[in-house]
């Protein structure tokens, strides 16, 4: 893989000529002759005085910290020196109030100054997570290669983690796995590309796609709400269709879920993958979106994904929780858009804890930080629909419907057949109406005869909106 050196990198995503060190001189006299020699040809090679150069730059006019790893300065590896440097230049940022925008390629810790230079990623990862305290965004791009403390520290303490196509990324060498094993590392593991399926990153991005992608996530994370630019629907809705046939419409496959919702309600969109801990499960989206022009955090159930055969199941609702701590760490609004036909039921849906972490998810809606919108958009079954569902205002389209079972569910447990389902969703009144008569849902979105998917969802983002700017 050609590698760019870490000036020609700022130069393809930082504003020309925006860019000012924050460095200081680097004394290396005290160090070992041999050890100083090697630091000398090092910085000859590379072009800098260390692995790490630091500064202020911008991307699209936005102000940001930069913290860079040069490759060709003894393989990226961070010594004190270097440690010294991302820990100066996080603290200035925070003090500054600005983001920071760290892009690595290391080996990890520098072998030459042993358990020195190890614990000092300690002192790199409190400045960051200080950083992040304030409310202040943390983007990280891993480049090739990126292993070792470098990804088990900065690497990987990122609101928004992506990385460079092909790239090999983890934790262990494959070259000291080979020595220490006495056999190759498995191919693919230890690859960008699998990491974002795995959940670890949130994609994979071409270097020159890198500014347009900072500059969304920034202009989302910083920017300020824009005026409306989508009709609300206003007005009382008239009981159109009984429960059961509201049910039928929204278990159509043409029936507009979360996908349509960021695709025509949003004006920017940022789309983040998995927990970030090792786990993704497709049938919950999350993102940083634009809603009719307000910046906030969506998490929502992909009606597309869910099938008999892959239901949502406990790590989609750990990928939930992560969207939470973001908007409450990021000081952003939550929009939390319910839409399934219920969560996963299986052995190995409960060893994965997915009682546990629906009452996780009941319970950190419950207690935002942040102004908070939950969107009954269609089917809301069971209790993986209620973990979507407390928040400050509940808004639900005039079709959408909530209950513990299916209808069919319901009537097998007090029928023994499924022949009363629609006797049961009017008896328990399930549908949006009903909910908003009974104070769970406090604003109704009309879908009028002949609605379009795009007309839909522009409505239920104005609604949206108006909800969170009333909030706030």
């Amino acid at each position: 893989m050609s590698r760019p050196s870490v000036h020609e990198l700022l130069d393809a995503v930082l504003d020309p000529d925006s860019f000012t060190s924050w460095d200081e001189p680097i004394d290396v006299s005290h160090h070992p002759d041999e050890y100083r020699a090697a630091l000398e040809a090092a910085a000859e090679r590379a072009g800098t005085d260390e692995s790490i150069i630091t500064g202020r730059g911008a991307v699209r006019g936005r102000p940001v910290a930069v913290v860079a790893n040069e490759f060709g300065f003894l393989a990226g590896s961070i010594g004190t020196a270097a440690a010294d440097r991302i820990v100066a230049a996080v603290r200035r940022a925070t003090a500054e109030g600005i983001p920071v925008l760290a892009t690595t390629a290391s080996g990890g810790t520098r072998m030459q100054e042993g358990t020195a230079a190890f614990v000092r990623m300690v002192d790199i990862s409190r400045a960051l997570m200080d950083h992040r305290a304030a409310g202040l965004p943390y983007l990280v791009h891993l480049r090739h290669p990126t292993t070792g403390g470098v990804f088990a520290s900065w690497g990987s303490l990122g609101h928004i983690t992506v990385a460079e196509p092909g790239a090999l990324i983890g934790f262990l060498g494959p070259k000291v796995y080979e020595l220490l094993e006495n056999r190759p590392f498995p191919e693919g593991v230890q690859t960008s590309e699998n990491l974002e399926r795995r959940g670890i990153i949130d994609a994979v991005v071409l270097t020159d796609e890198l500014p347009s992608m900072v500059d969304r996530a920034l202009g989302l994370l910083v920017d300020p709400p824009t005026p409306s630019t989508r009709e609300r629907r206003n007005g009382d809705i008239a009981r159109r269709h009984t429960a059961w046939e509201s049910i039928e419409i929204t278990r159509s496959a043409e029936r507009a879920g979360v996908r349509e919702l960021l695709r025509h309600g949003s004006d920017s969109t940022v789309r983040l993958q998995g927990t970030d801990e090792g786990e993704r499960d497709s049938a919950m989206l999350v993102a940083l979106a634009r809603l009719d022009g307000v910046p906030c955090v969506v998490v929502g159930q992909d009606r597309t994904t869910q099938t008999p055969a892959t239901p949502m199941g406990p790590a989609a609702l750990r990928e939930a929780r992560r969207g939470m701590r973001l908007a409450n760490e990021l000081g952003l609004p939550l929009v939390s858009v319910v839409d399934t036909p219920g969560a996963e039921l299986s052995p190995a849906a409960e060893e994965g804890a997915v009682a546990g972490e629906i009452a996780r998810c009941i319970g950190s809606m419950a207690t935002m930080s942040v102004p908070t919108v939950s969107v009954l958009l269609g089917q809301g079954c069971g209790g993986g629909a209620l973990a979507l569902l407390p928040a400050d205002v509940v808004v639900a389209a005039e079709n959408a419907w909530l209950s513990p079972l299916p209808p069919e569910g319901a009537s097998a447990i007090v029928h023994g057949d499924v022949e009363h389902a629609a006797e049961m969703a009017e008896q328990q009144r399930v549908g949006a109406i009903d909910l908003h008569e009974n104070g769970t849902v406090h604003h109704l979105v009309p879908e009028p005869e002949g609605d379009t998917s795009e007309a839909f969802a522009a409505a239920v983002a104005a609604e949206i909106g108006a909800r969170l700017r009333a909030l706030s």
